[in-house]
């Protein structure tokens, strides 16, 4: 098809189901009690949170600010290039792939964990090898692929199909949530004692400005966390409603995801098996058990409401894969469109099928998620660390192209939300880049995966050097024209 445009057809709703379904992946249901309990406790981990979407909704600030200015596909690639040059877009729009192609299949690879904690070995047939300490089975990696398969074709179905799809699935996911929670409240099974202690028990020698340290390991996943309110820009030129509406859709999605957050969070705390005495207890065990309780969320739901609930609670978790599968695979497909369209990348991802969806550009990303699978959960694990790099950088960009702006309009108020932003941004990449905290670091072969990426990036600007300094060129020479 010749058709280089995109088609506004995504309703308000559709673009919040789809940000909102990034925003909530499986990490929600399985990290509380593999990561944010077992760093901060209840109540760091609720501080983390809720700090973390107030940062998120500083950053939102820049984003509304720049939508207005380029409503057009490409987000932060856009602004970055607009602001500051086409050098600093492509390496902006670098590092969002390595976020957004990342999470793909993360969450299709969080299938073998939850089908493990259900139904154990169903599965778990013809074993292949071992990688990383992760065990691989033909029957998962199966399992892995066909997910990713079939959220690739429901992708290039057109936006508005894949927006209308996306909210039946966060209609079920919320549901799900909703409905554990509203039934671990009233059971009595549960008592407000089981959230004790609040924080992590610190060591003897350890004084209580620990905490602050234990709140910071869990605030430091922001850029992960809440990765998913930042590809609404990306929709922009889809999006069959007014610019107006931007910032709302935003904001409530860092909200509506924080606090689902902080729910699981106390679900999973409250989850703690009989022959646990505490979480504590549970969560420095959690990973190396099996069935129901390898998952403190499913725990919980087992706990008050029996099998009924852990069937509710993975319906939840099998959604926020599926929600976050779909909406990053939008956000990778546009964000390639727009980096082909400004000619960066060969034209092939710029191609558009009947329905106005880059469908070469989500091919692409499946390729390359299928890819991911082959390696193991755990070694996929490492890529969380440096898909918040990469979305860190993409909202730090965002920011300083805001500031830059502003400048020139005197705009004090986006001078402001912009400089905060960037330094929050900043703060959270070396945080996870300087190994001398080791709580918040990342682990050596996260350093050497995100080494390769930079280095697989230069190789390619210098592969297409010769087209891009002829986009530089034109780019240049039209403004002079403008000028003139």
């Amino acid at each position: 098809m010749d058709n280089k445009h995109l088609k506004k057809s995504i309703g308000i709703l559709g673009v919040w189901s789809l940000a909102f379904g990034c925003i909530i992946g499986s990490g929600a249901f399985i990290m509380p009690g593999r990561n944010f309990l077992h760093k901060a406790g209840p109540m760091g981990a609720l501080i983390a949170m809720e700090a973390a979407a107030f940062i998120m909704l500083i950053i939102s600030y820049s984003y509304d600010y720049m939508i207005r200015k380029f409503p057009v596909s490409g987000g932060q690639f856009i602004y970055a290039r607009k602001a500051f040059g086409v050098v600093h877009g492509y390496i902006c729009a670098w590092f969002l792939c390595l976020c957004y192609i990342t999470l793909i299949p993360i969450n299709a690879t969080a299938l073998s964990i939850i089908f493990r904690a259900l139904s154990g070995s169903v599965f778990q047939f013809g074993y292949l090898y071992r990688s990383a300490g992760y065990e691989i089975y033909t029957g998962e990696l199966i399992l892995a692929v066909a997910v990713l398969v079939i959220m690739a074709l429901v992708s290039i179905m057109g936006s508005d199909s894949a927006g209308r799809i996306q909210t039946v699935f966060v209609i079920f996911l919320v549901l799900a949530v909703m409905i554990n929670l509203a039934g671990i409240i009233a059971s009595p099974a549960t008592d407000s004692k089981d959230l004790l202690p609040m924080f992590h028990p610190l060591k003897e020698s350890e004084s209580p400005v620990r905490y602050i340290v234990q709140i910071m390991s869990v605030l430091v996943l922001a850029p992960w966390a809440f990765k998913g309110f930042d590809i609404v820009p990306l929709l922009t030129e889809e999006s069959d409603f007014s610019h107006e509406s931007i910032k709302a859709i935003m904001d409530t999605t860092i909200l509506a995801g924080c606090a689902v957050y902080i729910i699981l969070i106390f679900i999973a705390a409250w989850g703690t098996p009989s022959n646990y005495d505490n979480w504590v207890d549970y969560v420095r065990d959690v990973q190396d058990l099996k069935g129901v309780v390898s998952i403190a969320t499913f725990s919980a739901a087992e706990k008050v409401l029996g099998s009924a609930g852990v069937l509710l609670m993975a319906l939840g978790a099998l959604m926020a894969i599926l929600t976050s599968i779909l909406g990053f695979y939008i956000a990778a497909g546009r964000l390639l469109y727009s980096m082909a369209r400004d000619r960066l990348i060969p034209s092939w991802f710029m191609n558009l099928n009947n329905n106005s969806v880059p469908y070469n550009a989500v091919l692409f990303c499946m390729s390359v998620s299928l890819f991911a699978p082959f390696i193991g959960r755990n070694a996929l694990n490492w890529l969380v660390d440096i898909s918040s790099i990469g979305g860190a950088v993409g909202m730090a960009y965002t920011s300083l192209s805001a500031v830059k702006f502003a400048l020139s309009e005197k705009r004090r108020d986006m001078i402001i939300f912009g400089i905060a932003g960037f330094v929050f941004c900043v703060i959270f990449a070396l945080m996870l880049l300087i190994p001398i905290w080791p709580e918040y670091s990342l682990q050596w072969p996260s350093y050497v995966m995100l080494l390769l990426w930079i280095i697989l990036g230069a190789v390619f600007f210098y592969i297409r050097r010769v087209r891009i300094t002829r986009r530089i060129h034109e780019i240049r020479t039209r403004a002079r024209y403008f000028v003139r």
